[in-house]
């Protein structure tokens, strides 16, 4: 039976580059590639059993964390990070018309943001309107003479399409982290683990306390970010990674053990390995 990997459609994202990239590492037997409308719509095709694997976007070097994929996760506790991929980025202007012609630019907001400084140099009047892809938004704007899109190169292989500039992105060594997401947590060790948190009160040193039980177990955190609740204002989620100096298969046990106290929710993601894709 064919093994069905979801991602973020439609075909030509940078997503599908990194759902073929993470299958092949992974040695997933006969992938069945699943684009979806929506970073949501992925994690709800693994959630409901629709799919065995999901590709999701979840952190980028200009622009921080992918808030929808990290919002997804922390409502869907069961399902786990089996390995990570850093894809370069290098966005390219593609479009029918002249680019002396553009009046509208549209794109995934994440890839408008990481071109902002470039669109405001070179279009500055430009509406900018955001897709729910940089794969769609390519689509949207054939054989539109005042349209364009910020897309992968790959998008001008669509036909009426052409490469209008590139690269366009603000920081040449953008990149960004996608993760393959499924149901099962399984016992294995990696680079990486993963988990976020909730405090059972925002108080003084509530924050501290919690990050100081981490430097206990002397782990370096790579990456913390926080998400509203959603609950009320000031309240917060924490997403916490952590460099995993060695396999060691009891770094969450130790971690819970000190952080279950102090949290309200505490959810492992799992322990992972990250690597680095030396093509975008």
């Amino acid at each position: 039976m064919p093994t069905r990997v979801a991602y973020l459609g439609p075909e030509g994202t940078y997503a599908e580059q990194a759902a073929y990239s993470l299958a092949e590492l992974e040695k997933i037997k006969e992938p069945d590639f699943v684009p979806c409308i929506g970073i949501r719509t992925v994690v709800e095709q693994l959630a409901k059993k629709l799919c065995d694997f999901a590709v999701i976007p979840i952190e980028n070097s200009v622009e921080g964390g992918v808030t929808t994929s990290l919002d997804c996760l922390w409502s869907n506790p069961d399902l786990f990070i089996k390995r990570a991929l850093v894809l370069p980025i290098q966005h390219c202007l593609v479009g029918s018309g002249a680019i002396n012609e553009i009046s509208e630019v549209l794109s995934h907001p994440q890839a408008l943001a990481q071109c902002s400084d470039w669109l405001n140099q070179h279009l500055p009047g430009a509406l900018q309107l955001p897709t729910n892809s940089t794969s769609a938004a390519a689509r949207m704007v054939v054989n539109s003479n005042f349209r364009a899109a910020i897309a992968s190169k790959a998008a001008c292989n669509l036909p009426g399409i052409k490469e209008l500039a590139f690269p366009i992105n603000d920081i040449a060594g953008n990149r960004t982290r996608f993760v393959l997401l499924q149901r099962e947590e399984i016992d294995q060790t990696g680079d990486l683990i993963s988990l976020a948190f909730s405090l059972h009160a925002n108080s003084p040193g509530a924050l501290l306390e919690a990050l100081n039980c981490i430097a206990t177990l002397g782990l370096n955190m790579s990456r913390i970010e926080s998400r509203p609740s959603k609950r009320e204002l000031g309240e917060y989620i924490f997403f916490v990674d952590l460099e995993l100096p060695s396999e060691d298969k009891n770094v969450y046990k130790k971690l819970s053990s000190l952080l279950n106290p102090l949290c309200e929710h505490l959810v492992h993601f799992g322990s992972y390995k990250s690597t680095e894709s030396i093509s975008g």
